[in-house]
């Protein structure tokens, strides 16, 4: 049943350890301007496509809070209609949690660029700033410089010269793009976590490299007078590394070292069957390779971005982690991680490859969606009075929709009268919010379908305005004005998150 906490008791549920979840209500942008170290975002508008990913137990102990405004309630009603069976509510929320004397945080995924900060202090995470950097270039010597980012960040503006090797694969594939140990490496990212994360992970692995992340990443870049390319697609070789074998010595030993267990397809399933505990079943690798074939159950989560941006996957302290990919190497890699930043009991699924797969991308299950007459583009086109309601994300709205469009987000749709068609990119997330307004229709295949039809698409960078982005957290380069000053805030915000977090006391990093 449902009640209400106060954030004195939460505080000590947090302290005392043991299986916690705490989902905070709101829309990611609104979560930004302030939640607990420990939150995780599951907004309302998407508790159907989270919820269940979130939370795979029932009987795990579940906190939900917003801002005052009542959203968590609404969430802890949703979660208890699942049948989960221990769910609270932050008395006050957020507001509440801060007169109490405790550290309120800014900004997304913040555990793990806090953890970001940790290793660098803790490592001695060598860095060098920009020009250093262009000294370096112009000297001639041996360089190679690695983005540790996902391909659809590092297409949009990366360091001259750099090839894109998101955080996950740098161990795995490092031997065959780097052989000569007389080559400096320089790892970077838009900011500070993937760059210091991604240096330390070759680190850890025993490269013998001079090794390096580029202090403050792209915007360090800009901020120093500096320009970034756009628009590259440099990558990595696809397939298997030749020195794969190398690969796997070096993250056997961080991860023997950090307390990874290595198990077999069929203790994993076991593992997963045992309703004592939360499990979660991650597959590492790149998206392509997942969707290819991958264990039935296992959900994607690269793992660069996994330890990036952990609470878009793990929701609840004291969980059990298993990691799969084809060889164990990124696993591995990935595994150590995890067990320094949360603690969480983490396997590895040895000969994962072999047995039973599924292909495909993963995608929700969301049984109560009920299907809404769908219209396709090209009819869609042809209507007259028709207006449509996009729920992309703002920012993606901003940079392609169809003209007249009104963007929005589910549950806060503006009263329309006449007929409403609805998109969004996820197409499960269409059909709800169609079946919450009187005869509206589903776009068939989204603003995707429209653009493949080959028809008009309108682009707005003010549209929606910043102030408006309630559901993602604007970057300093997603900004309308005073992006410079955002880039400089932005920066020392993450360095100071060590000193945040050391306030808060509610991190154990390193301490599994």
């Amino acid at each position: 049943m449902m009640s209400l906490v106060t954030a004195a008791d939460l505080k000590a549920w947090i302290s005392r350890g043991g299986e916690l979840a705490i989902l905070d209500a709101r829309e990611e942008g609104e979560f930004g301007h302030g939640h607990l170290f420990w939150a995780v975002p599951c907004p309302l508008s998407k508790k159907e496509l989270r919820a269940r990913a979130l939370l795979p137990r029932k009987a795990t102990r579940v906190v939900c809070v917003d801002g005052g405004e009542g959203h968590a309630q609404k969430l802890a009603a949703y979660l208890t209609s699942l049948g989960h069976s221990d769910v609270h509510v932050l008395k006050g929320g957020t507001p509440a949690w801060k007169e109490a004397g405790y550290t309120v945080f800014t900004g997304v995924h913040v555990p793990s660029k806090a953890f970001g900060e940790w290793v660098e202090h803790h490592y001695g995470t060598e860095s060098l700033d920009p020009p250093e950097l262009q000294a370096l270039v112009d000297s001639g010597k041996p360089l190679v410089i690695l983005d540790s980012r996902p391909m659809d960040e590092y297409v949009k503006m990366t360091i001259p010269g750099s090839v894109n090797v998101p955080g996950g694969e740098l161990a795995y594939r490092i031997g065959d793009m780097v052989p000569d140990a007389e080559t400096t490496i320089v790892v970077n990212c838009a900011g500070r976590t993937r760059s210091i994360m991604g240096a330390e992970s070759l680190r850890r692995a025993g490269v013998p490299n001079r090794i390096v992340a580029l202090r403050n990443g792209t915007m360090g870049w800009e901020l120093a007078g500096f320009t970034c390319e756009r628009g590259q697609t440099r990558t990595y070789p696809a397939g298997t590394p030749k020195s794969a074998d190398l690969a796997l010595q070096r993250a056997t030993a961080f991860g023997d070292e950090n307390g990874v267990k290595v198990i077999s397809r069929a203790a994993a399933e076991e593992l997963l069957s045992d309703e004592s505990r939360t499990t979660y079943a991650l597959d590492v690798r790149a998206a392509d390779e997942y969707a290819a074939g991958h264990i039935p159950g296992f959900r994607h989560a690269p793992g660069g971005q996994l330890v990036q941006a952990t609470d878009q996957w793990i929701a609840v302290r004291g969980a059990r982690v298993i990691l799969a990919d084809d060889d164990t190497v990124r696993s591995r890699m990935t595994g150590a991680w995890l067990r320094q930043l949360g603690g969480w009991e983490v396997y590895v699924v040895q000969e994962a490859s072999k047995g039973a797969t599924v292909s495909g991308p993963w995608k929700p299950q969301v049984p109560e969606v009920k299907p809404a007459t769908t219209v396709t583009a090209q009819a869609l086109a042809a209507e007259k009075g028709v207006t449509v309601v996009d729920l992309a994300r703002s920012i993606d709205f901003r940079a392609g929709h169809i003209p007249g469009a009104v963007w929005a987000v589910r549950g806060r749709i503006p009263k329309i009268e006449g007929a409403v068609v609805v998109t969004a990119p996820d197409a499960t997330l269409a059909h709800l919010a169609a079946a919450e307004i009187p005869g509206a229709r589903v776009l068939e295949g989204g603003v995707a379908a429209w653009k493949a039809a080959g028809l008009p698409v309108a682009a707005d960078r003010q549209t929606p305005p910043d102030e408006a982005c309630v559901d993602w957290y604007l970057r300093p380069y997603d900004r309308n004005s005073g992006i410079e000053e955002a880039m400089k805030e932005y920066l020392s915000w993450e360095i100071d998150l060590v000193h945040e977090v050391e306030r808060d006391g509610d991190s154990r990093f390193g301490a599994w």
